[in-house]
This record gives C-alpha cells, sequence and structure tokens, in this order.
C-alpha cells in the first residue's frame, strides 16, 4: 500500500465525441468503489504539460452519477500535445506525481493515445496508464466491427440530418454537397451516406495511396448530377469525407497550405472551406455542358460531436470507463481499452503502434469489402458498366450535349483504374440508374 492516498487522475484529449461523460463517471465509480480518490485534469494535457497543477477538479460518485446522459465533457478538452517536447512530456509526469495521482486514464483518439504511451514511457512505472479510444471518424485501429465510442452516435444523428436534407433536395430540386469529418479514413462518411441512402458517398479510401488531381473529385459529382439528370432528377445529396483533402496534390489546391496546423500537424481541415470550393468548381465544370444546377454546401460535425449519447453508446461507454479502472487498479498499464466478444482485451501500446510512423494505428474502410461493394453499388455515379453500354452512355452524353465519344474522353478516367468488384449486381444496378 503506497504511503499516500490511492489516486486516479481523468483527462480527455482530441475533439469531442459523444459518450465521454459515460466513460468518465463508470470510471469514477468503480476507482472509488476500489477505494482510490479521482480527480478530473480539466482541458486535457493543457495545463500540466506545463507543470500547472491548479486546473484539477475532484470527481465524486454524487457529482458522476447522471452525467453519463449528457455529451460533452465534463472535465473539459483539448489538443495540446506533450510529445512534440520531451519537457512537456516530464513537465506531464511530474505534475501527475505532485498530485499523487498513480493511476491515468486517458480518453481519445489516435493522437492522445500516442500521447498516454508516451506519458507512461517516461512515467517508467511510477504512473499506471489506460486508454480509452474516442473518435466518431471510427478510425483507431480496433478489431473489424468493434466501433470507437461516439461513432453510433454521430452517424445515427448524421443520417437524421441527412435524411432531412435528402427530402429537401427532392422538395426544391437541388443538389447538397455534405461535408462530413473523418481526417483520415471515410467511416463516418460512408456510414451515414450508406444508412441513409445517399446518391452517392466519397471515401478517400477509394483512391488508394494515390495522390488525385482536385478536378477528379470535380468530375465524379459532375459525372453523378449528369447521370442522374439523365434520368429525369435535378436533385440529389453527396456525401463527402473531408479527409479528402489529404488525397489532393498540394499543388492543385493550394489553399490548404495556407491553413494552419494544430498541435499534432493536422490540417485543420475547418479553416478550408471545402464544400464551397467544390460547389464552385462543379458549377464551373457542369456550365461547359451547359447544365446549371442549383448546390448547397453543408458542414456536419460540430452538430454531432457534443451531441448526447444513443443509448448504445451509452452502454458501450459504462463496459469502458469500468474496465479501464478495474484495469489500472489491478496492476494493468500500458494497453488501450477494448471490448471483444464481451469480454475486456487489453491492446498494449507496444503492439499496436505502427511501425512506419512510431504512432497509433489507422483504420481505413477496406473498400475490398462486401459491405462497401454494396454501399457502392447504390451509388448514383458513373460506373464501368456505364461505358460499356451503348445506349446508357448516348444518354448521359446526350444530357451533356456531347458525343459519346467525347463524353468517354472527358470522363472514362474516372472508371479506368476502379477496383470495385463483386457482388451481385442486378437489382442494384437498376436503382443506381436513377431510380432512387
Amino acid at each position: 500500500m503506497s504511503l499516500y492516498t490511492k489516486r486516479t487522475a481523468i483527462l480527455v484529449g482530441g475533439g469531442p465525441a459523444p459518450g465521454i461523460n459515460t466513460v468518465i463517471g463508470a470510471a469514477t465509480i468503480r476507482a472509488i468503489l476500489s477505494g482510490a480518490e479521482v480527480i478530473g485534469i480539466k482541458d486535457g494535457f493543457k495545463w500540466i504539460m506545463q507543470g500547472d497543477i491548479s486546473h484539477t477538479m475532484p470527481l465524486t460518485i454524487e457529482s458522476v452519477s447522471r452525467i453519463h446522459f449528457r455529451g460533452g465533457s465534463h472535465i473539459g478538452i483539448s489538443r495540446d500535445n506533450p510529445t512534440k517536447d520531451v519537457t512537456h512530456l516530464e513537465n506531464t509526469v511530474s505534475s501527475l506525481l505532485r498530485l499523487n495521482v498513480d493511476q491515468l486514464i486517458t480518453i481519445g483518439g489516435d493522437d492522445t493515445a500516442y500521447s498516454a504511451y508516451r506519458v507512461e514511457q517516461i512515467a517508467n512505472g511510477r504512473v499506471r496508464v489506460a486508454h480509452v479510444p474516442k473518435t466518431i471518424d471510427n478510425d483507431l485501429d480496433l478489431p473489424l466491427n468493434i466501433s470507437t465510442f461516439g461513432f453510433q452516435t454521430a452517424r445515427h444523428l448524421g443520417v437524421e440530418i441527412v435524411k432531412n436534407i435528402m427530402t429537401d433536395a427532392q422538395t426544391t430540386s437541388r443538389w447538397y454537397f455534405v461535408i462530413t469529418m473523418g481526417r483520415k479514413a471515410g467511416h463516418l462518411a460512408l456510414g451515414i451516406g450508406k444508412s441513409a441512402g445517399a446518391t452517392l458517398s466519397l471515401i478517400p479510401e477509394e483512391f488508394g495511396d494515390k495522390t488525385i488531381k482536385f478536378d477528379q473529385i470535380v468530375d465524379i459529382l459532375v459525372g453523378a448530377i449528369i447521370k442522374r439528370i439523365s434520368y429525369g432528377r435535378r436533385d440529389g445529396v453527396a456525401i463527402i469525407a473531408e479527409g479528402l483533402l489529404d488525397k489532393v496534390d498540394p499543388k492543385d489546391f493550394a489553399a490548404t497550405m495556407e491553413v494552419e496546423r494544430d498541435a499534432h500537424d493536422n490540417l485543420r481541415f475547418d479553416e478550408i472551406t471545402f464544400g464551397e470550393i467544390l460547389k464552385r468548381k462543379v458549377q464551373q465544370r457542369l456550365a461547359e455542358f451547359n447544365i446549371k444546377e442549383t448546390i448547397v454546401a453543408k458542414n456536419i460535425g460540430y452538430e454531432l460531436r457534443c451531441a448526447d449519447p444513443i443509448p448504445f453508446d451509452m452502454e458501450y461507454c459504462r463496459d469502458l470507463g469500468f474496465m479501464a479502472s478495474k484495469f489500472l487498479c489491478d496492476g494493468g498499464s500500458a494497453a488501450l481499452v477494448s471490448v471483444q466478444d464481451g469480454h475486456f482485451v487489453p491492446m498494449y501500446f507496444k503492439k499496436i503502434l505502427d511501425k512506419k510512423t512510431k504512432k497509433m494505428k489507422i483504420r481505413m474502410v477496406d473498400v475490398h469489402s462486401e459491405s462497401y461493394n454494396v454501399a457502392y453499388r447504390y451509388m448514383i455515379r458513373l460506373k464501368k458498366e456505364d461505358f460499356n453500354d451503348a445506349h446508357e452512355l448516348a444518354k448521359y452524353a446526350a444530357t451533356a450535349g456531347i458525343s459519346s465519344e467525347e463524353f468517354i474522353k472527358q470522363f472514362g478516367y474516372l472508371v479506368e483504374s476502379s477496383e470495385i468488384t463483386g457482388g451481385d449486381e442486378g437489382v442494384a444496378i437498376q436503382i443506381a440508374n436513377g431510380k432512387k
């Protein structure tokens, strides 16, 4: 037994996600029942990495017993990164020790997970660390079919928003370009688009490791609009992952280079009016074919991050919080907390580090899976079979006011490198060809 009272600290890093307060509440109650004091460290690593230990708050069973219903973070949040400077890492550990903390629970995404890993290394056994994976992007490298907490709520509410947008689009005969959060991976965009039955979803994974031209994204959207018009529809909703910005050649989209980066060297996508730029470029491209369409750009993400969690995330986060606290109280350390087949499985930091980046691995959408293939087959966009069907090709070309040969010349490159294969395409193709 330690000479001082055993104390657990909880902090939250990165961006908000539904379920944070549920983790805080469950972890706090479990730790207290094990005999520990619990404190919340306000604003992530922001203050303790500077050696300032004044920004903390006591967490009690009474103070956290009902916070699981609410979105946001009871103890604040920040993106401050202690790993960029070894002094900040040392300050973080010394701050924890000055607070009599011997157990630390971090809640966050891949950047916070890496910070937790480095803090545990510097602490060298003096502070045990457990990380709870949080992100609406769903991009931490958990086993397949296990979501990061907050994703299910974000998708659920995103679908509700898109459902209403789809009705507005049909009612007013206009297109919506809906930009969703997702820094690297397209899980949220695809999850919302597939569930809602949006016209099409664009995610970075479909382009593999290639750098693409901004005009390619524009032409995919223009091709979808032309195809839609050829079937008598002037409306549509495209769900577009913001992570596509990372795929675009910087020389081709110089605006991204002027945007500041956060503490983890990620581009601040919210500083880029991606939807408005796409809207303008698509309208300019359509004008080349004498087509005028009303397009509305809409960003969704902030509406989702601090939403009250749905029951799935409340239950899931209660498990995660409990297990994180129990893991530490039982002497565990240096692991990410996961629930697999209903059982707690610690995923140790050293085993889940990306060998190339030396950071946490990013889970991308598997575009070769049947799940993605189903989503793709129902999308209304130019596909390989469109260029092999003379009748369909003639319709699209006529809509654009050009010959079939010219249509192939301008848009054929979009499907030349397509790797989407497999699946029963019969009924899906009929629906994708303008029936929905």
